[in-house]
């Protein structure tokens, strides 16, 4: 099935296409962004049980943006009314006009042409199976208790199971002198966490879920209840690594922390105009092991980052950043791409309407090779599989990486030896890691049950991932 369009917004169309008019007689370039969106959390665990709108994921509003030629104005706000356009072309041009008097003293101030756009129409919405608004809150909270009550009977030394879910329903609309498209999209994820004790050892173990669609990503929870459970009741014996660098296999996921923090912030190019990425200088050079091919974009691959245009009114893309080693191109929002004299690659996106767009990653993961984890295992005289990654951070400037991850499988002699280590540090100079790489596995995964803020805040929804690789890695 579609996702169906947004009620409010078909009927706020006449008026912005009104207001649209009355601002094109005054500017060369006018645009607007109608959003109208709604989400839903879930969870439970041994103690609490909640549900509730996700006030970051639920918003309804519009922003308006407009160029003199030189400058750039945004306004943002949540009611429009017929009595109320006059008033808001006022608000606007007081914006506009005011922009030579804010600039502070000893700076000056970019100029900014006003964009070609070429002409497009274009209505479209993802499919989905199961509806969760449909299904019910109560539905839901039942399939989840069902998966907590079945987890913590699994063994006494299981403290708590907890089962989250969230979805997303959004309609956006933009609107310009050449452009009228409007998408329609739904997103749902889900996490199995589990808690176990021995004396006072404490281990945790989780596992995520997510898809373009509906509620029907439960169901794969459900046939993970068990290995989950003895998962992390082997962390209960696990024991600390000793510090070095090892031949190391990533699963798809800790592959995708890495894409995602290696190579995927150190790309986005409004980073490239503060001169705060070092990326901006290696574009045309080796950066990666030959065998390395990355890709971004909304449109490269189905997962909770998939849209069709993006929040500045350009078509969705698939960039490849990283061709067989070689660092291509990066990723940007239209103001960016105004600056620095590029293409626009789709990727400026707001948190919601109430906030600027910056240029930010979508679906960014590693193509496949021609490996098998069986063939990478046996290749290793002594290293580590590692898995269930937790965080990461990375210095776009310096090209640092620093990633948690919880699991790392001991490799001797070609074989898993049983022992676990946890939890685990990864550290290294970017192209180092990704230069190391040497084998690759041919299916590719991704996942997106998290979020990405810009610098702590300006949170959107993206995911990453890859195939299995080998590569070396420092450790601790």
């Amino acid at each position: 099935m579609k996702v169906q369009e947004s009620l409010f917004i078909q009927k706020k169309k006449p008026l912005l296409k009104k207001l649209l008019d009355m601002l094109l007689e005054r500017y060369p370039y006018a645009s607007i962004l109608a959003e109208d969106a709604k989400s839903g959390n879930y969870s439970v665990s041994r103690k609490n049980m909640s549900v509730g709108e996700a006030k970051r994921g639920t918003s309804r509003g519009f922003v308006v943006k407009v160029s003199d030629g030189k400058h750039y104005a945004e306004y943002s706000f949540n009611q429009i009314a017929e009595q109320d356009l006059d008033d808001l072309c006022a608000r606007i041009a007081e914006l506009v006009e005011s922009s030579d008097k804010v600039m502070p003293e000893g700076l000056c101030e970019s100029e900014y042409h006003v964009p070609a756009e070429e002409k497009a129409e274009f209505c479209g919405s993802t499919d989905y199976e199961i509806d969760p608004e449909t299904l019910g809150d109560d539905a839901i909270l039942a399939h989840l208790v069902k998966i907590k009550d079945e987890g913590l009977a699994f063994n006494e030394k299981i403290l708590d199971c907890q089962v989250i879910a969230s979805y997303q329903r959004y309609t956006k609309l933009f609107w310009s002198k050449d452009r009228m498209m409007e998408q329609s999209v739904m997103w749902m994820t889900g996490l199995l966490c589990f808690v176990a004790a021995k004396g006072e050892e404490f281990k945790t173990y989780y596992r995520t879920y997510s898809n373009l669609g509906g509620a029907e990503v439960l169901s794969r929870i459900d046939a993970d209840i068990e290995e989950c459970a003895k998962v992390v009741l082997e962390l209960l014996d696990s024991e600390t690594i000793t510090p070095g660098e090892y031949d190391c296999i990533c699963s798809p996921e800790v592959t995708g922390m890495i894409v995602h923090e290696a190579f995927g912030h150190g790309v986005e190019m409004d980073m490239f105009v503060k001169k705060r990425a070092l990326a901006e200088q290696y574009v045309g050079e080796r950066v990666a092991s030959d065998l390395v091919t990355m890709h971004d974009g909304a449109t490269a691959a189905r997962e909770v980052a998939t849209y069709y245009f993006d929040d500045e009114g350009t078509m969705a893309h698939d960039t490849t950043v990283i061709d067989r080693g070689i660092l291509k191109s990066g990723i940007s929002d239209l103001q960016s791409a105004l600056v620095l004299n590029t293409e626009p690659t789709g990727n400026g996106r707001r948190e919601s309407f109430r906030r600027k767009a910056y240029t930010r990653m979508t679906n960014t993961f590693f193509e496949g090779g021609a490996d098998t984890k069986e063939e990478m295992i046996a290749s290793i005289r002594y290293g580590f599989l590692l898995e269930n990654p937790e965080s990461g951070m990375e210095d776009p400037k310096n090209w640092g990486i620093q990633c948690m991850v919880n699991i790392a499988r001991e490799i001797r002699d070609g074989r898993l030896t049983g022992k676990i280590f946890s939890p685990i540090v990864l550290t290294g100079y970017v192209p180092d890691l990704l230069k190391s790489i040497s084998m690759m596995s041919e299916n590719v995964y991704l996942g997106g049950s998290g979020m990405c803020g810009k610098g702590y805040k300006e949170w959107v929804k993206v995911s990453d991932g890859g195939p299995y690789i080998k590569a070396k890695i420092r450790l601790g």
